[in-house]
């Protein structure tokens, strides 16, 4: 198959092949989604009109409908607005999101990009190597600093799952400046595999009966409880190219290492060395 690509310079909308090769979503579904997506951010437009746009019928609509709200691209809330007025809300994503995460972007909650960290005064020091300082919970003495190497989209969606937690645990609100703070390090759970559901158990799991400061207390179970950095296994060595043997049998065998002879001719030269003959002892004549 070959494929000839170019790629656009305007107008165009970022997909993951996650979603275009999603195993649980029809082409509808894929469809609908890739549809809404696209429209610029000044149309406000209901999901049902998006599929008329897109040519998708009644029944196909309700089920596409159905697969993006279990899969997480697709949230809808119904909320009464001033003067009892019952309206819906709609939200659709590139990525999956937990309710939470989708409930804490509806409200406003977005983490907003690291910035850069103040010079400090006096004398440069060597930074930690390997991991960052440890804390006590409580405490909040030197604060980690952003993980340079967590790329963008980690450390934003380690700030979701962080807003997300006040509305299951009261104990744990964070305001908008400590989710900025601590987002880093918990897109370095996701980037060493951790899931949302890890990073929020980890951090709700066995708290006490009252948190005096939810920021430092999230710091030190970031730091303190994060997961070592997954071990990469070392790539098999690849076989040894087939050789024609070099001794009687002209046979092609693979070789283990740097033999020039197949097992059999090997076992025989060791048996006539021996002082054997095809396997037969020979008796000294007296």
């Amino acid at each position: 198959m070959l494929r000839h690509v170019i790629a656009p310079e305007r107008f165009f909308t970022q997909v993951s092949n996650e979603i275009i090769r999603h195993p649980r979503l029809s082409a509808p579904a894929v469809r609908l989604l890739l549809w809404e997506l696209s429209l610029p951010d000044s149309v406000d437009q209901p999901l049902w009109d998006t599929a008329k746009d897109a040519g998708i019928k009644k029944t196909a609509f309700t089920r596409a409908k159905r697969e993006l709200k279990a899969e997480g691209y697709f949230h809808e809330w119904k909320l009464q607005v001033e003067g009892g007025k019952w309206i819906t809300r709609q939200m659709v994503s590139n990525v999956v999101l937990a309710p939470e995460e989708a409930r804490a972007l509806r409200d406003g909650v977005r983490p907003a990009a690291p910035s850069a960290p103040k010079p400090a005064t006096g004398q440069p020091t060597t930074p930690p190597v390997g991991h960052y300082p440890t804390n006590t919970e409580g405490k909040t003495d030197n604060p980690p600093s952003q993980p340079s190497h967590v790329p963008a989209p980690l450390i934003e969606r380690g700030g979701l799952i962080l807003a997300s937690l006040s509305h299951k645990e009261r104990r744990l609100r964070l305001n908008g400046r400590d989710i900025q703070q601590l987002a880093g390090l918990a897109g370095e759970w996701l980037l060493r595999g951790a899931t949302a559901k890890d990073l929020r158990e980890a951090l709700t799991d066995g708290l006490p009966d009252r948190v005096h400061s939810p920021a430092a207390l999230t710091r030190n179970r970031l730091t303190r409880k994060m997961p070592e950095v997954p071990a990469f296994t070392a790539p098999v060595a690849a076989p040894q190219p087939l050789r024609s043997c070099a001794g009687t049998c002209d046979r092609v065998f693979r070789p283990v290492a740097d033999e020039t002879k197949c097992r059999d001719c090997r076992q025989e030269a060791a048996t006539l060395s021996a002082g054997g003959v095809g396997g037969l002892t020979v008796q000294p004549a007296f």
